[in-house]
């Protein structure tokens, strides 16, 4: 175990000044509320970009809200993006500026999407909205000026998890081809404990105690949470997937979870590209304005879509 990135406990003392009560003993409106405020103190100044607007898909169980970032006024290839937040909490503004900075640097349209959260809304909701929006993205790629061969979908946390899922999804349908998918800490298995889950328990931010809140908001059923939907890891076969590029944090309770699902996809000859941030504590990449490995994660992220 490598010692704590220094940027990155000066976050978390930075927290614990501030007393903030655990996310597990709020309610899901608090929550959200607090986690809004501390996103937007640690991240970095927004980068200008042509194009930044926020539209409507149709979904199965209504309109799914997205938004929209252009770099250029050109066809452009597209990143398809589900934001963190244990699928309770977290939204378009959290990870605005995240999606930013992709949509600049990879000189790429990226489109975040604002799925149903928990426990308004558990399981299948998140996953249904994914999918929904990512089909309609595909359908009106014209009139938004991006290239349908050119589709990446990405997340972070349970956005990654549910990247994960569009992918597997996509790779069913037959009709969907995606470039790649962009797993950032990606949660993957809501059923079984990793080692990961009790090594870094306490201490780094994200605490195995939260946790088990989120999957109890989301997956309140062990049905729920053995649907591979909801576990990607669980799913029955990989072969076939879009290649994927997947970005961990060490000292992090779903480390792995993020790397058993990059073993499991090599077993399947699936291509992937694996990096460890050392020192480095769960939800870092919304932290640019404070943690310097979150805008070098983005630039892996950027570097790795301009490539394919």
């Amino acid at each position: 175990m490598s010692a704590i990135d220094p940027q990155a406990r000066e976050v978390i003392d930075y927290l614990s000044r501030l007393d903030l009560p655990p996310i597990d003993r709020m309610s899901p409106p608090e929550a959200r509320r607090q986690y809004r405020e501390v996103r937007a103190a640690l991240r970095p100044p927004a980068p200008d970009l042509a194009v930044v607007r926020d539209l409507d898909a149709e979904g199965t169980s209504g309109k799914i809200r997205l938004r929209l970032y252009r770099p250029a006024d050109d066809v452009l290839p597209a990143l398809i993006y589900f934001h963190g937040g244990g699928w309770v909490v977290g939204d378009l503004d959290t990870h605005d500026v995240v999606c930013r900075q992709i949509a600049a640097q990879a000189r790429a349209a990226v489109i975040a999407v604002d799925y149903r959260l928990a426990p308004e809304h558990p399981f299948p909701a998140a996953a249904d909205d994914a999918w929904s929006a990512t089909t309609w993205i595909a359908k009106h790629a014209a009139e938004l000026g991006i290239d349908p061969k050119r589709m990446a979908v990405g997340g972070d946390s349970a956005g990654g998890g549910l990247a994960a899922v569009v992918a597997l999804m996509a790779r069913d349908s037959r009709k969907l081809r995606l470039t790649l998918q962009v797993l950032v800490y990606p949660g993957t298995d809501l059923i079984r404990e990793h080692p990961s889950h009790s090594t870094y328990a306490e201490g780094y931010l994200l605490t195995t105690a939260a946790m088990k809140w989120f999957v109890a908001q989301y997956a309140p059923t062990v049905d729920m949470r053995e649907d591979w939907r909801a576990s990607p890891l669980l799913a029955p076969w990989v072969h076939g997937v879009a290649p994927a590029l997947i970005i961990a944090a060490e000292l992090d309770p779903l480390l792995d979870e993020g790397e058993a699902y990059a073993r499991r996809l090599q077993g399947a000859r699936v291509p992937v590209e694996y990096h460890r941030l050392d020192g480095m504590i769960h939800g870092f990449i919304t932290m640019g304005g404070k943690v310097d490995a979150a805008n070098k994660a983005v630039s892996m992220i950027a570097d790795r879509l301009r490539r394919t």
